[in-house]
């Protein structure tokens, strides 16, 4: 893995240098966009409207435009604002855990001990892990000021970058269960739903069927070409007429009697 930062996590006079690498990485299959006539790659390219030349990134700026006026901001500037010069992890403050709402989550980036920092690394590490509290943090990464959630994962810190609250959008103007009128007894028998379903998360045992079914295709289109025959590899499907509507009691016991007999068979 390369290390995409280098900075120090700092709390209070304690200092951590840390090197910071992508917790993440997709597992799609790479497709290309092609033209369907002749299968020519579609390529984009950054061409300037003035003189109409393909430009290369390193002499792209970027401007700001009020309606009214223009200016121009070149990388040199941008790299010059403080926030963007500095190097610090900066520890704002250690909140109770389950206080983070999920929902402000985005990138989660593993950091990585300095060998001559492995100390203040660990006791930062076992402190939150034994008071079970997150460090929220902020720092700057890629020209922008992250909120970051700094916490324990087994022998390892990681920082998640958090959205910042005016960028979470107001679902007030959708409907939810306003309206919605539920009897004790269902409320019941959709409890005893959830428990028949329960068992710990275990994300393994899930897959991507788009993705595998896509390997499929791909394998299959490249023996078999323009003769593929998609019924053959992948099986009939039906179209499916609508169900009957089974009223909502009902559709709760079937499913809790089908859970349950999944469960006993496996």
């Amino acid at each position: 893995m390369r290390a995409i930062w280098k900075g120090t996590i700092a709390f209070g006079f304690v200092s951590v240098p840390v090197r910071v690498f992508s917790a993440t990485e997709e597992h799609n299959v790479p497709l290309h966009q092609v033209h369907d006539a002749d299968g020519g790659r579609i390529r984009y390219q950054r061409r300037c409207e003035v003189c109409g030349e393909v430009v290369d990134y390193d002499h792209i700026d970027k401007d700001y435009d009020d309606g009214e006026r223009t200016v121009v901001l070149t990388r040199d500037e941008l790299g010059s604002l403080p926030s963007e010069r500095s190097r610090e992890i900066d520890v704002l403050s250690f909140v109770p855990s389950e206080q983070i709402d999920p929902i402000l989550l985005d990138r989660t980036y593993f950091l990585e001990a300095d060998p001559a920092s492995r100390k203040p690394y660990a006791l930062l590490l076992k402190a939150l892990e034994s008071t079970d509290r997150t460090a929220v943090a902020r720092f700057a990464l890629w020209q922008r000021t992250r909120l970051a959630a700094l916490r324990a994962r087994g022998d390892m810190l990681t920082v998640q970058t958090l959205l910042w609250p005016d960028e979470v959008r107001d679902p007030g103007e959708l409907e939810g269960r306003k309206g919605a009128r539920v009897s004790a007894k269902e409320l019941e028998m959709a409890k005893s739903l959830v428990e028949s379903y329960a068992e710990d998360f275990d994300p393994d045992a899930v897959t991507d069927d788009y993705q595998v079914e896509l390997r499929k295709l791909v394998e299959a289109k490249l023996s078999k070409g323009e003769t593929l025959d998609t019924a053959e590899t992948f099986g009939e499907t039906e179209d499916g007429e609508s169900a009957d509507v089974v009223p909502l009691m009902e559709a709760l016991r079937r499913s809790v009697e089908a859970a349950r007999s999944k469960r006993k068979a496996s």
